[in-house]
């Protein structure tokens, strides 16, 4: 096959006009006919995802896979702690066993933290000797994120075994450190940590950097940190990678790496550094096995319109064409739903909570972040019990453990706006027991028990009515077709703004306010956690 263009050489850092011939899965030869843009179609490698959680687009990895190929991704560096918090190693299997009909190579880690913390409840645990196994199989290419970063600074033994597992078999590192500074995050790096993901600011990332660390700017449904971290396209443009981290199906279906790449350069950087950063700097970290458009690489590649837009005409996967003008080429295929749901449905009296204190400490969500505000407010009281408070914007928080038969955690949460109704997820990172929120206790159990009769999904509940995305792989993914589920998510998500939250992505902030290893106060079916402090709190406040 001959394919004519204009060449987009990330190595050389130049255009040209050129043909590309493929022969079988391979790049046989490029011949270059002139210099310079000769307009489109441009011929230019894939992107890459250098760090995602699969299971956050609700989808399995076949059909994340299908739809990321429309968006000119080739390849992607994905995490699969979600589904082995829930089924363990059984988990990871079946995460593996989806991937290998993927339409682009799914390089998956070992998961270094399961459970994230001793203070939750997951499904699994994965201890050294299970990591190690793991990272012996041919198919896990590194050790995921390390987000135990006290434990990584106080040198834990079992901790450091998961490292020296990776390290012994030349496996990347990648690392989980939000708000780590100065010496510290030199430690961290030091235990041989190589990556992170967490920067919120730019003075973060460059210690991290000094540190010798490579920094991944992450867009993604709940958090953005592009506007804060963009300077370093230019300053360090051979340390950085684009991710989503988690991205949910309706962003996903509208885009995915393409749409960070077009931001780059429409904000003025260099077109090869941004470049560089999508697709060249991930897949040499990473020993990604995907071509970047040279001769004898493999046929990877994408024909794009503009190199401002980014819009993809079609993805080349090994030389086939797997998505074109928006469409992917691979058909649906159905899958199993492994899952694992222990729990009860709930009732009102679960959620009766004596009023012992004034003061309490309260969740502070902030939008378009997972750090959290520590607040002490009022209590909202009525008859002697805690009690939601719309009008001053906080709401009832409950975390229900989904492993066994136990009584709600119970907390409150202000930033979520809700004036009426509740919402509720089993896609509660990292543990995932059902996290929801509610204007009121009724619909709040409501909201939640919605959820125990589909063994998991997203629900929001107002008055004596609740929609249900079910998601029965692992309460975390769903069996139906990519765009269906997305057009699901983005109904539940206009439901929820109905009800009155301003936030951007309520279902996404949602599913992270149990996350124990982000500060600074989250709430896990054991009670609030102080992440500064790194323990358990009381509600009342002194």
């Amino acid at each position: 096959m001959i394919y004519q263009g204009t060449l987009v050489d990330i190595h050389s850092r130049a255009l040209f006009v050129g043909e590309l011939i493929i022969e079988g899965d391979r790049i046989s030869r490029i011949t270059q006919i002139r210099s310079g843009d000769g307009g489109p179609p441009y011929l230019m490698p894939g992107f890459v995802d250098a760090h995602v959680h699969i299971e956050s687009s609700m989808l399995p990895p076949r059909e994340f896979s299908r739809l990321a190929a429309v968006h000119g991704t080739v390849a992607t560096v994905s995490d699969p702690h979600e589904i082995a918090n829930v089924l363990g190693t059984d988990g990871v299997a079946w995460m593996l066993a989806d991937a290998a009909e993927a339409t682009i190579p799914i390089l998956f880690g070992a998961p270094s933290c399961v459970p994230a913390t001793s203070f939750e409840t997951a499904g699994a645990v994965l201890d050294a000797e299970a990591v190690a196994s793991l990272l012996a199989e041919e198919r896990i290419g590194y050790l995921s994120e390390v987000m135990n970063y006290p434990a990584v600074l106080a040198g834990d033994p079992e901790v450091m075994a998961k490292i020296a597992a990776a390290q012994a078999l030349g496996k990347p590192v990648d690392g989980h450190a939000p708000g780590l500074r100065g010496s510290e995050a030199a430690r961290y790096a030091s235990a041989g940590i190589q990556t992170d993901h967490e920067c919120t600011s730019l003075e973060e990332a460059l210690d991290k950097i000094a540190a010798g660390m490579h920094i991944l700017i992450r867009e993604g449904s709940a958090a953005k940190n592009f506007a804060a971290l963009h300077p370093l396209l230019v300053r360090y443009p051979e340390r950085v990678m684009f991710c989503t981290d988690d991205l949910h199906p309706d962003e996903l279906a509208l885009g995915h790496i393409n749409k960070i790449v077009a931001r780059a350069v429409r904000e003025g950087y260099n077109l090869f550094d941004v470049l560089r950063a999508a697709s060249l700097n991930p897949a040499i970290h990473y020993h990604l096995p995907i071509g970047l458009l040279r001769p004898s690489d493999r046929a990877d590649f994408l024909v794009v319109d503009s190199l401002e837009t980014f819009e993809v005409v079609e993805t080349y996967v090994a030389g086939h064409c797997v998505a074109r003008e928006g469409v992917p080429l691979h058909q649906w295929l159905p899958c199993s739903t492994p899952n694992r749901w222990e729990t009860a449905t709930v009732t009102t009296e679960d959620f009766r909570l004596p009023a012992q204190s004034e003061r309490i400490h309260v969740i502070g969500a902030r939008d378009g972040q997972l750090v959290t505000d520590h607040l002490v407010l009022d209590a909202p009281r009525r008859d002697g019990f805690y009690v939601p408070d719309p009008t001053h914007d906080i709401a009832m928080i409950a975390v229900v453990n989904r492993y066994r038969a136990a009584s709600p955690a119970i907390g409150f949460i202000r930033g979520f706006g809700l004036k009426r109704g509740a919402l509720a997820s089993s896609v509660a990172h990292d543990s995932h027991n059902i996290v929801a929120v509610g204007a009121s206790v009724e619909e709040l159990v409501a909201a939640i028990n919605a959820l125990v009769a589909c063994g998991g999904g997203l629900a929001v509940a107002e008055g004596s009515t609740c929609q249900v995305l079910p998601l029965p792989i692992a309460g975390l993914m769903s069996d139906r077709q990519g765009y269906e589920v997305a057009q699901q998510y983005r109904a539940l998500d206009a439901r929820a703004k109905e009800l009155g939250s301003m936030l951007r992505a309520p279902l996404m902030a949602l599913s992270f306010m149990a996350l124990l290893v982000i500060p600074a106060l989250k709430l896990s079916d054991r009670g609030l956690f102080d992440v500064e402090r790194f323990e358990l709190i009381p509600l009342e406040a002194q």
